[in-house]
């Protein structure tokens, strides 16, 4: 009963990053860059810092540890309805969402935290930032809804088992 229960809590928070990066993808970063240099970058500092609470922790983190577990269970017991669907769910939000946060997006915010948003390089570090940040977005926004998906079908093929 237990592994519906974390198949089913894989693809809620699968839908909530979704949902928040595809929001970055069609209209925040959109908005962000038709204002001056300045305010973008510091309204994007703002949500960078803004973002680090428990309910974004709980949703980003949590939903890795369960999908660590979901893959584990999907190889041990790959026979099962669903192991395929849990483990490429599990890999792609532990991938897509995790691994591209950390490797891509995080290190441009800390060089975009790092400037003085007023000067020369700071619009400089923001025109190059809005170009590379967004692409690994859409990455995160992609993979994320491709768990989901992995997740929904994992799920509904586990309930008919």
């Amino acid at each position: 009963m237990w592994l519906p229960i974390l198949t089913l809590l894989a693809a809620l928070g699968s839908g909530l990053m979704a949902g928040l990066f595809f929001a970055f993808s069609s209209f925040i970063m959109t908005a962000f860059a038709k204002l001056p240099p300045e305010q973008g970058i510091a309204a994007m500092n703002s949500i960078n810092v803004t973002i680090l609470n428990f309910s974004f922790t709980l949703a980003f983190f949590g939903t890795a540890a369960i999908c660590v577990v979901l893959g584990v269970v999907s190889v041990l017991r790959w026979s099962d309805a669903g192991s395929l669907a849990l483990l490429a769910g599990s890999v792609l939000f532990l991938v897509g969402t995790i691994i591209v946060t950390m490797v891509f997006n995080v290190p441009l915010n800390d060089a975009l935290a790092a400037v003085a948003p007023a000067s020369t390089e700071g619009a400089s570090v923001w025109a190059n930032y809005l170009k590379d940040w967004l692409p690994w977005n859409h990455v995160r926004t992609v993979a994320n809804f491709a768990a989901l998906a992995a997740f929904i079908f994992a799920f509904a093929q586990q309930s008919q088992a």
